[in-house]
């Protein structure tokens, strides 16, 4: 080794310092380090941490004399994983690792949020190719050990550490693949002048940062006149007649109009996609051809539909083939693409190959089919590719331009509380698709409704507790909180946070609250200061407070609709974890508020008088419906995932309800409170409710979303959840169940609202069925 590469490794001693577990490359070293040496520097890894180990690691390192030392400890780094510091010490470059101090800045302030939000064992197998694969290992032995909060302390930890360039992004890829809320705030893509907060309405209905998109479920049948059930389908595919309703739904589109049509669910909208696309396909003079690409949102609607498209089209000598993100990777997007007349794609697959080049212009295609239209919004896929088609026909493009379709069955109204507010939300839907009509069913409504079954709807108006001293104390440790948050702004002086806790108007318990609690940590996410410590200091401690606040609200909104026990239970536990994990200064004040509180939060929560009639009221109901009918089956929407595990808590441990056997359902999103489920759990769970007869009753944040068969249940409560217009719409639309909505706050206007968009089953709409904004031109 050159005295120049000793002062360099010298003068860059601090990268060293900063990203080395020395522990993890001792044994490559063992030819130049004494065993004294190895166990100092273990012991001093123990006691203080791997950054002085690091420093007394480097100490020894530039002492040796030995030859080969230098080329050795290379080696070593590349043995043990270290790629990227090797790399740059051998060029002598560390601007690699340099570009990565703003993320490991941002993960600092977030590590509060990333601890309460992450579950680690979730997302290692993701990120694992930028940690070293003893850190994996000590990852999980921490989880195991210590719970999940102190495993996601010690991959925050790992991650600081990390000298891999694509780790900020490789963890952003996975958090959206684990549709976990933190990756909201884990902005690898934008600066913080891109990033625009919304104001937040006074109407609870009103939501700022969270999207939620809609699906309907996947029909088996097309509905078409001569159409019959699956277990009477035939072995050979014959040419299907349609309705008169569905050939009035495929007109504005047959005669060259982007439409979207819209119509209610289990009516047949597939198969008048097929004849829109059948017509599309025949209409081009010999010596031209059309491309039909029709977009999917989920795996399951994916697969049925390119299996629908194939039978129908292929006897006619049309080529169809689907690309969905399971098979993208390993198929040729754009020969298939070329090679074929109809292609099945969910959107995604579309908006990537848009972005890389692999498809040029959206000009390759003839048709565009968009099922579940309804979504084409903010951030969604659909809405991306509709921004790059309108891009080029308002640019002045000459490339022609493919005819749009979107399929929906209720176009829905958004935050709207009026029916001008519902007007403007569905023209500003028509302008994303750039559709001049709305395709409903007009002159054969009676034929529409012979087919569709329209549900009985039973509304029931629940009582709240008359006082709830639960609700005091919690709201009381929530204010505390909120008054330490304000404090820190004095430290600030002029600098603000854009009127951060002007929030007089929420109200602790409610999604509202919840959404304030987003917009902090979202503004704190971006916030700058010019003393970086200090910065670093406030962010963090705001994500602790943001945290705490939102576990409170989380339990209140328990409290409010379960049992008190059961939103206690979920403090403790988040408590428990806490301990278990990093125990820092604020943590501990607020840990100590919550246990001196605690003993009487147990006394009132086993108090029999504090028991919620609510309960009272939805355990009436379950006995009714399965005295007079044993065999019914029930599937139960609640607002919140740690909803859906308190009452499933609560039905098993009723002696009344016990039989119903519940089983849950939720989204595939993560907190470490709230464990999400993947795609074959949830397929797992809904297939065991369809067959299983002792599973009786299902309990679910979302039906829509999750593409669960209601025609499999017989009666469906809407436990204080009005929901979205569109749901409700998509649910109405299913066969013989009948539906009951449980509220405190409910009245015969809430659902459906007197202003609804609908689909031609006979309820009111914005206008009458038979005139106004439905069949006519945007």
């Amino acid at each position: 080794m050159t005295a120049e590469q000793r002062r360099n490794l010298h003068a860059f001693g601090d990268y060293v310092r900063k990203t080395l577990d020395p522990t993890f490359i001792l044994s490559y070293m063992a030819p130049w380090f004494r065993d004294d040496e190895v166990q100092h520097i273990q012991a001093e890894k123990n006691n203080k941490g791997p950054t002085e180990a690091a420093s007394l690691f480097l100490q020894f390192l530039l002492e040796l004399q030995e030859e080969g030392w230098f080329r050795g400890f290379l080696d070593a780094l590349n043995q043990a994983g270290y790629c990227g510091l090797c790399e740059a010490i051998e060029s002598w470059d560390f601007q690699k690792i340099e570009k990565l101090e703003e993320y490991r800045s941002l993960l600092r302030r977030l590590q509060p949020e990333f601890k309460t939000t992450i579950n680690p064992k979730d997302i290692l197998p993701e990120i694992a190719e930028c940690l070293i694969s003893q850190e994996c290992e000590e990852i999980l032995q921490i989880c195991s050990s210590k719970g999940l909060m102190a495993g996601a302390e010690k991959m925050v930890e790992c991650l600081l550490r990390s000298d891999k360039e694509n780790w900020p992004k490789t963890l952003k890829l996975a958090l959206e693949k684990e549709e976990s809320r933190f990756s909201e705030l884990w902005m690898v893509d934008k600066g913080a002048e891109d990033v625009k907060m919304k104001d937040l309405e006074d109407d609870e209905m009103k939501t700022c940062d969270v999207q939620i998109f809609y699906k309907e479920e996947p029909e088996n049948q097309n509905l078409s006149q001569n159409s019959c059930s699956s277990s009477e389908a035939p072995h050979t595919y014959s040419p299907l007649k349609p309705r008169n309703y569905q050939l009035e739904l495929a007109l504005p589109a047959q005669n060259g109009k982007n439409t979207i049509i819209c119509a209610p669910t289990g009516c047949g909208k597939t198969f008048v996609s097929l004849l829109i696309c059948e017509h599309h396909l025949k209409k081009f003079p010999q010596g031209r051809k059309g491309k039909v690409v029709f977009f999917a949102i989920q795996l399951p609607v994916y697969e049925q539909q390119k299996s629908v498209f194939s039978k129908h089209f292929e006897r006619l000598g049309y080529k169809v083939a689907g690309i969905s993100g399971a098979t993208s990777d390993t198929v040729c997007v754009e020969q298939i693409v070329e090679n074929n007349d109809i292609i099945i794609l969910t959107p995604q697959i579309l908006v990537n190959c848009l972005t890389n080049g692999t498809i040029p212009s959206l000009s390759v295609f003839t048709l565009m089919i968009f099922d579940e239209c309804h979504n084409t919004s903010k951030q969604h896929p659909y809405n991306v590719i509709m921004f790059n088609y309108l891009d080029r026909k308002l640019g002045g493009s000459s490339d022609s331009l493919p005819q749009v379709i979107g399929l929906t069955a209720s176009v829905g109204v958004g935050d709207a509380k009026n029916k001008a507010e519902a007007t403007e939300y569905i023209c500003k839907l028509c302008a994303s698709l750039d559709t001049s009509v709305i395709a409903t069913v007009r002159d054969n409504l009676e034929e529409l409704e012979e087919v569709v079954y329209k549900p009985q709807k039973f509304f029931r108006k629940v009582e709240l507790r008359t006082t709830d001293r639960f609700k005091c104390i919690i709201s009381q440790l929530m204010m505390e909180i909120e008054s330490l948050a304000k404090s820190i702004f004095e430290e600030l002086g002029t600098i603000t946070l854009g009127g951060l806790f002007q929030i007089q108007n929420s109200n602790f318990g409610t999604q509202k609250y919840e959404q304030w609690i987003v917009k902090v940590q979202k503004e704190c996410a971006v916030f700058q200061m010019p003393d970086k410590d200090k910065e670093s200091r406030i962010c963090k401690a705001l994500f602790s407070y943001m945290s705490h606040l939102r576990i409170y609200n989380d339990a209140l909104i328990i409290n409010e609709h379960a049992r008190m026990k059961d939103a206690l239970d979920y403090l403790k536990d988040f408590f428990r974890n806490i301990r278990a994990a990093g125990f820092d200064e604020i943590e501990q004040d607020l840990t100590q508020r919550f246990e001196e509180k605690l003993q009487e939060l147990e006394s009132i929560s086993i108090d029999p008088s504090n028991e919620n009639p609510k309960l009272r009221d939805l355990c009436f109901i379950l006995q009714e419906e399965y005295h007079l009918n044993p065999e019914t089956r029930t599937i139960l929407f609640v607002k919140t995932r740690a909803l859906v595990d308190a009452l499933k808590k609560w039905i098993k441990e009723n002696p009344k309800l016990s039989f119903l056997k519940p089983s849950i359902l939720t989204g595939r999103g993560k907190t470490n409170q709230n464990i999400g489920m993947t795609l074959p759990a949830q397929k797992c769970v809904l297939d065991t409710f369809r067959t299983d007869k002792d599973n009786k009753i299902l309990i679910t944040t979302s039906v829509a979303d999750e593409g669960i068969d209601i025609a499999q249940c017989n009666l469906v409560i809407l436990y204080e959840y009005v929901g979205n217009v569109i749901k409700m719409i998509q649910t109405r639309g299913k066969r013989s169940f009948d539906a009951i909505l449980l509220d405190s706050r409910v009245c015969l206007s809430y659902w459906p609202f007197p202003w609804v968009v609908t689909s031609g089953t006979g309820d009111p709409g914005i206008v009458g069925p038979k005139g106004g904004l439905f069949g006519q031109n945007c």
